[in-house]
């Protein structure tokens, strides 16, 4: 039997592949520390192949990822001023490698591949945790939860609510019958029994956020793009006014003492001004990338020893915007809003102009949800991590929307038989 190859870069026609290739990505993000490079190996055995299988049709018009390319670009470049070059040398290429697979996925696997992949990933990932999970003990607050085979419970509620959300999407947006049904139900139940197990409170939070941002968007076919834009702006501002009033009436320590934590995140706080103190130091261009928790640096040193972090690794000051401040400065915050917002606002101006945009719709709340938890988490900077991959996947996807609407390619012989008196447009 003959195989096609173009066959594995079609969208339209991979979905097995496209589903093994997710699925095994998943568990590879899930667990790398664990199985070590082998697993990467085989992560990139996925996706970096299909260069080669048809490099136009995998990676696109490298003109349409202008603004997509630069943070990893100036990650690479942070080597150069880096506190600790050998350590940004090799974590810059990993991201940045990381970013490519991210965007070859983007072009060559749909949404719907993805989201069903996703579905039988996580519940990879959770059965795994449930047979070798382990609970962990918390000094901060002296609390016991669930974190299954991750260092973390907050790995754990990350990847559970990533399965409650696709799980939605599969059901809700998609509208999956038959098998597909039954593995969406499967595993957003299991996601969210490990969700509630796990006691993550930020992934409890996102995850209602944008499962109702989600609805209102959903229950919005029915009306016009104008009554939806409206809509969605109101919504906004409700929103951001039920935030501040919250703050200021004392609705945060309600919120969080219904989850067992106090007003200061369990040391967030503190660690966030530990944070700014440290961007302060070189706030143009940071430390260089990852050169901050560097075993045998003091300041590193100093907080792993407070926060009762053994294995001195493995730790970041639970803000994206603060801890790519520390890291690669301002500079490098503009770099990675610019692909935050514009992935964000991308989405939602195609769910806005058409309801019926399924794929948009999906990719919004995903991005959504990493916005919100990016101000508690660290979830889209680092490499071999399912958030970073759904961040630029998203991006990737949104390029490729606007690309299509021109030629990617033209070759020279075709510009100039379009020049030609009398040749066809």
């Amino acid at each position: 039997m003959r195989i096609v190859k173009a066959r594995f870069v079609n969208p339209d026609h991979n979905l097995w592949y496209g589903l093994f290739a997710v699925a095994i990505s998943i568990f590879v993000f899930a667990y790398s520390i664990r199985f070590g490079k082998v697993s990467i190996l085989a992560y990139y055995g996925l996706w970096l192949p299909l260069i080669l299988v048809d490099y136009r049709k995998a990676l696109g018009n490298p003109g349409d990822l202008g603004w997509i390319i630069p943070f990893a670009a100036f990650a690479c470049l942070s080597v150069f001023w880096s506190a600790a070059p050998g350590v940004s040398a090799r974590a810059s290429v990993q991201f940045a490698s990381h970013v490519v697979c991210a965007l070859i996925a983007a072009r060559t696997v749909s949404v719907r591949t993805l989201t069903l992949g996703l579905l039988l990933g996580t519940l990879l990932v959770l059965f795994f945790s449930v047979a070798f999970g382990q609970y962990h003990f918390d000094p901060l607050d002296g609390s016991y939860s669930f974190v299954g085979a991750f260092p973390s419970k907050n790995q754990l509620g990350l990847f559970a609510s990533l399965g409650v959300y696709f799980a939605f999407a599969a059901l809700v947006v998609l509208g999956e019958r038959g098998l597909w049904r039954i593995v969406a139900l499967a595993c957003g139940a299991l996601s969210a029994a490990m969700l509630l197990k796990s006691q993550s409170a930020t992934s409890i939070i996102a995850l209602a956020a944008v499962l109702a941002i989600m609805t209102c968007l959903r229950l919005g076919v029915m009306f016009s793009p104008n009554v939806r834009r409206g809509a969605l702006l109101t919504g906004t501002m409700l929103a951001v006014g039920a935030v501040l009033v919250g703050l200021n009436l004392g609705g945060l320590d309600l919120l969080l003492a219904a989850f067992g934590k106090d007003a200061t995140l369990t040391g967030r706080t503190y660690l966030w001004s530990q944070g700014w103190a440290a961007a302060a130091n070189a706030p143009f261009f940071g430390v260089g990338y990852q050169a901050y928790w560097v075993q045998g640096f003091s300041e590193a040193e100093r907080l792993w020893e407070e926060f009762y972090i053994g294995s001195r690794s493995g730790f970041h000051f639970h803000n994206t915007f603060i801890e790519v401040a520390v890291e690669l400065g301002l500079v490098g915050v503009a770099l990675l809003v610019v692909v935050m917002l514009r992935t964000f606002a991308g989405h939602m101006r195609r769910v806005v102009g058409d309801a019926h945009n399924e794929d948009s719709l999906v990719l919004f709340g995903v991005v959504a949800m990493l916005v919100v938890r990016a101000f508690v988490e660290v979830d889209v900077i680092n490499p071999y991590v399912v958030g970073s991959f759904l961040l630029f996947y998203s991006a990737g996807r949104l390029a490729a929307a606007r690309g299509a609407r021109r030629p990617l390619f033209q070759t020279a012989a075709r510009r100039r038989q379009r020049a030609l008196p009398g040749s066809a447009p």
